[in-house]
This record gives C-alpha cells, sequence and structure tokens, in this order.
C-alpha cells in the first residue's frame, strides 16, 4: 500500500511537470507571437526607411551608408531595447545595386526568455524575420508651366523654385533617369535624358529651376509632345516604370501645328497660336521651340486668322514614327467641337483637346501621369465652355474622380494635387514624389 501511494506521487508529479511545461508552451508561445509580429513590424519600417534613403547621394558607397543607416534607425525605433525582455538583433543591410533597381534585403533575429518552459529544459525562444525592398528603375520627364500668369503674384514664382528643387531630391540621380522641361508658348528641354544612361544631372536642373522667368501662355499639348519624344526617341531601352509630371496653374489656351497661311514662308514651320482664357482675338504665330518668343515677320499677326486661312485637320506639329499627322483631329466633335474657322471657341477648344489627346497616348502606353495645378484660378469656369481647369488635369492624369468620358481604367491611375497656396506647392510635390516611390517599390 505505500509503495502504491509511492507511485502515484512520482505520477503526480510527472504529471505537474507535464501540465507546466504545456501552460508554459502556451504563455511563452504567445510572446514569441508578441516578439515576432513587432520584429516584422521593425524590419519592414527598415525596409522602407532604407527604400527612401538610398536616393541620396551621389554615389554607391554613400547612398548603401544613407540606406543602411536609415534601416538601423527605424529598426531600434520601431524595436524598443529590451521588448517583453528579448533581445534584437539587426543583420547588416544587403545594399545590391542591378542596372536600374536596387534591392535591400533585411534580416533580424530575437531571442525571448521564457517563463513555464523552462521545466522542460529550454531558456529562451529565437525568433526571426525578413523583408525586401525593391526600388524598380525609373524614367521620369518633368514639366514645369512658366507662363505669365505664374508672376501676378511675385511670391509665386520663388515658391515653384523651392518646391521643384526639393522634389527633385527625392529621387536617386545615379540610377533614376529624369528630364526636365518647362513650357509657355512653347517648350524647353532644360535637362534630356542622356541616352539610355542612368542618371541625371540633378545639379544642372536646380540651376535651370531657379533661372526660370515667366511670361507666355499655355501651350501644354506641346510640353507633352516633348516629354513623350524624350521617353520614346531618346531612351531606346525604357525602364520598368515610367512617368510624366505635369505641372501647371491653367487649362491649355494655346497649340501648335504647321498651319495654312496667307504666306508661303510660314506653310512648312510648326507655330503656336493663342486663344486666352477668355473670349479675345487669336494672336499667331509663336515658336514652340522657345517658351515666350514670337516667329519673325510675316509669320507673326496679333489677329491669327489675318494670318491663318483656316484650321488644321489634325495635330501635325511633329511627324515621328509613334505620332504622325494623322493621329490627333483638330476639327473634331469629340471632346470639344473645334470648327475650320480660326477663332477663340476653336482655338480655345482645340488647345484642350490636343492637351488631353497627347496625356492620354502617354497613358496607352503604360506611361503614368501625375498633376499638380496651382491657384483658385484652377476652380473658376474659364475657356470657350466654361470649363473648371481642374477638371483637364483630373483628365490628363486619369484620376478616378475624374469626368465620366476621361477615366479609363485600363489605363494607369494617376494622381491630382491641388496646390490652391503657395504654401500648398511643396506638400504637393512631395505628394507625387512619395506616389512614384510607392509604385518603384
Amino acid at each position: 500500500m505505500k509503495r502504491q501511494r509511492g507511485a502515484v506521487s512520482v505520477l503526480v508529479a510527472l504529471a505537474l511537470i507535464v501540465l507546466l511545461g504545456v501552460a508554459g508552451l502556451a504563455v511563452d508561445a504567445g510572446l514569441g507571437y508578441i516578439t515576432k509580429a513587432k520584429l516584422d513590424a521593425a524590419a519592414d519600417g527598415a525596409a522602407i526607411a532604407a527604400g527612401q534613403a538610398v536616393t541620396r547621394g551621389n554615389d554607391q558607397a554613400t547612398q548603401t551608408t544613407n540606406a543602411k543607416n536609415a534601416a538601423k534607425a527605424f529598426f531600434a525605433a520601431n524595436y524598443p531595447a529590451g521588448f517583453l525582455n528579448s533581445t534584437a538583433t539587426l543583420t547588416d543591410p544587403s545594399v545590391t545595386f542591378d542596372q536600374g533597381t536596387v534591392t535591400i534585403d533585411i534580416a533580424a533575429q530575437a531571442q525571448v526568455p521564457v517563463t513555464l518552459m523552462k521545466v522542460l529544459g529550454f531558456n529562451a525562444l529565437n525568433v526571426s524575420t525578413t523583408a525586401q525592398s525593391v526600388r524598380r528603375d525609373l524614367d521620369m520627364a518633368v514639366i514645369i508651366d512658366t507662363t505669365g500668369s505664374m508672376a501676378v503674384d511675385p511670391k509665386v514664382p520663388p515658391a515653384v523654385q523651392s518646391a521643384a528643387t526639393t522634389f527633385l531630391q527625392q529621387f536617386d540621380p545615379i540610377t533614376d533617369r529624369v528630364a526636365l522641361l518647362h513650357f509657355a508658348y512653347g517648350t524647353v528641354v532644360d535637362v534630356p535624358f542622356n541616352g539610355d544612361n542612368r542618371g541625371f544631372n540633378r545639379s544642372a536642373m536646380n540651376t535651370a529651376i531657379n533661372n526660370y522667368t515667366f511670361s507666355g501662355s499655355t501651350n501644354s499639348s506641346e510640353a507633352y509632345w516633348n516629354a513623350l519624344s524624350q521617353l520614346k526617341d531618346v531612351i531606346k531601352t525604357p525602364s520598368s516604370l515610367r512617368v510624366i509630371v505635369f505641372f501647371s496653374d491653367g487649362a491649355p489656351n494655346s497649340f501648335a501645328s504647321i498651319f495654312n497661311t496667307n504666306s508661303s514662308a510660314c506653310n512648312t514651320t510648326a507655330g503656336t497660336v493663342t486663344s486666352g482664357d477668355s473670349p479675345n482675338t487669336p494672336t499667331a504665330l509663336y515658336r514652340i521651340d522657345a517658351v515666350s518668343q514670337k516667329m519673325g515677320s510675316p509669320c507673326y499677326d496679333s489677329t491669327a486668322s489675318d494670318l491663318i486661312k483656316q484650321m488644321p485637320s489634325f495635330y501635325n506639329a511633329h511627324n515621328t514614327t509613334w505620332l504622325n499627322d494623322k493621329t490627333i483631329p483638330v476639327q473634331t466633335n469629340s471632346p470639344r467641337v473645334v470648327g475650320k474657322t480660326v477663332n477663340y471657341t476653336n482655338v480655345n477648344n482645340a488647345a484642350r483637346n490636343v492637351a488631353e489627346a497627347l496625356a492620354n497616348y502617354a497613358r496607352s502606353q503604360k506611361i503614368y501621369v501625375y498633376t499638380i495645378g496651382r491657384g483658385s484660378e484652377l476652380l473658376t469656369p474659364q475657356g470657350a465652355n466654361g470649363e473648371i481647369g481642374e477638371d483637364i488635369l483630373k483628365c490628363m492624369a486619369n484620376t478616378t474622380d475624374s469626368l465620366s468620358r476621361c477615366y479609363n481604367p485600363a489605363q494607369p491611375v494617376g494622381v491630382y494635387c491641388r496646390a490652391l497656396t503657395t504654401a500648398d506647392l511643396t506638400p504637393c510635390f512631395s505628394k507625387l514624389a512619395s506616389e512614384i516611390l510607392r509604385i518603384s517599390k
């Protein structure tokens, strides 16, 4: 009988050890799960931070250092020392550059001391995680409106220049390909793409932006055509992500073509005709390769109809293998009616049609279009049809809240940002930069 009681005592003791082990497994496994979730979040944050920081620096060594430092800082911030008495370790991040794509690999481990599981011979739980940030190669054409309306308020030009230069700081001058353009009557390519060579000259772009002068009217279509030409003609091997960033403070009111005029000397060179934003007499012709310059005599007249015989049938300012002179109609019933007569309504409607058509063509080529609109004037009905300029910029970007005639879910969906005041400019440019960086990952 005494031997039986002793056996029962041993069985009870063994059962208690097992029960403590099972309870310990539940408690300590819960601690391990919480630790793993915290470790995952910290590693993900480190990868994202490194992906953003890798754009800073003018050589790969500096960019690698910046990426690693950002990863370590964000990991430490998101995984506090001694969390649940654990000890976490971040493995030295790996930063790999490969023909414009940067891959950042993060690995981290944590050791969690156990409590009740010690009765089963365990002293700690080891958990680990990995995260990766892949920054795709990028081709981006940045278009800045330098029309005269920008200079009405003297605070606007320096605010635009500051916001644009800050925007460029977000991109990698070694791996990203960026071209810079500005426009009014015509368009100037300040810094073109360097063929298929990766990288861009950010210093040259900053200098160009800070030297901008503001005058002339809004020939948006010429800006789009030049941006497309940079993306399709200069670059032969495109990146996996292509973007046009278009900044303007007004709806299009000018467009370029080769016009049939009263002077044979003007019938072979493309020029710009402008309508303005309110009913007036269109003027023509202006150079398309300068932002604000009349064409020489006899190709300029303050009354466009005295020089130009009729509106062209198609947009024919440029004829390339990818966009010939029969692609975009000028005389049309859609989306705005444009007839033959050279008058305010037809010129204004044509300017808007052609600009939207070129933005649509860009999106059909899987190029993202992002737009920024500056000033409250964009919310004021203007033009031949009393349109809201903001609606046109949304149509260009193909935003989900654009006009029903514009939105095409089969094309890349862009972003529009409204900058009503100068204080809104930098946040808007930053918003677009963040979105572009997001889709490049």
